[in-house]
């Protein structure tokens, strides 16, 4: 009876990881068949590459290298300053803090990541919108700069968990014998620790930069939402995904803004895609 059981629970897991990998290819055949129609009317290099995103003007002018560089930016922005605090602070949550002190800010943490993002999006807009706009004395705070600093804030989460579970997993013979050796424990961390968990940690980064250019509702509401190609990083900005949440409800069935949106969805897959591979060869690389 008992290995019934087991075989039973085994086929039920079996199926889920199956029926996941399934629905994964599923989404994304759905996506190519409305979003290749769009190449119909405007060939990939001229789509990917063009200046212009006008989808209901006459004709349409369908170039989306101004939304590619939009999200790239505070994609960027938001990894400058979620890397090194998220690296940071796992190293102080794995390495430093007390027992007690360690705890109470592990469920901070998982705390954070449950924050809905328009809720962060709200408080961006009230407070961190116009500290930008006083700071810097621009015209408006619906920067890419405050894009930046809201992602940075949701992915620190994602950083912080994973990165400290690399370092957490290093064996504790290691840190022992590096110890016993006579370094300090500030070059045990940095000579030995860091090293050992290297994997783990890209892998956080990369988890961490996927969570962040996967974002809609925030960058939405706090980047200005102008698709123009950004000179700095204090003006308004554009990204992918807002583009789709902000035009979808708008957008003609079957028009070309209509599988123009669908073929955003392509290269915004295709790009998750590539990250989390990356993330997973990282995660799994092995030592030589």
């Amino acid at each position: 009876m008992r290995k019934f059981k087991e075989f039973i629970i085994e086929k039920i897991i079996f199926l889920c990881g199956f029926a996941s990998i399934i629905f994964v290819i599923l989404i994304f055949l759905f996506l190519l068949k409305e979003g290749l129609a769009v190449f119909k009317i405007i060939g990939p290099l001229q789509f990917i590459l063009g200046k212009n995103w006008y989808p209901i003007s006459d004709p349409p002018q369908l170039g989306i290298l101004p939304l590619i560089l939009g999200s790239l930016l505070v994609t960027l922005g938001a990894a400058v300053i979620s890397i090194p605090i998220g690296v940071a602070c796992a190293i102080y949550i794995a390495e430093i803090a007390p027992i007690k002190i360690k705890e109470i800010l592990k469920a901070g943490i998982e705390l954070l990541a449950a924050i809905p993002s328009v809720v962060l999006g709200f408080i961006g807009m009230v407070t961190l919108v116009p500290w930008v706009k006083n700071i810097f004395k621009v015209p408006t705070g619906l920067t890419a700069l405050s894009g930046s600093i809201m992602l940075a804030f949701m992915a620190i989460p994602t950083i912080v968990s994973i990165a400290e579970d690399a370092l957490y997993s290093v064996p504790k013979s290691y840190k022992e014998g590096a110890l016993a050796l006579g370094a300090t424990h500030w070059q045990t961390i940095w000579r030995v620790m860091l090293p050992a968990s290297s994997s783990g940690i890209l892998a956080a980064v990369m988890l961490g930069i996927g969570r962040v250019i996967g974002e809609t509702m925030a960058v939405m509401m706090i980047t200005g939402n102008a698709a123009v190609i950004p000179q700095s990083i204090l003006q308004p900005v554009r990204t992918l995904t807002a583009t789709i949440a902000a035009e979808m409800g708008e957008a003609v069935v079957g028009s070309e803004h209509y599988f123009a949106l669908f073929a955003i969805g392509i290269v915004l897959f295709m790009i998750s895609f590539v990250i989390n591979i990356i993330a997973e060869l990282f995660l799994h690389r092995k030592k030589w």
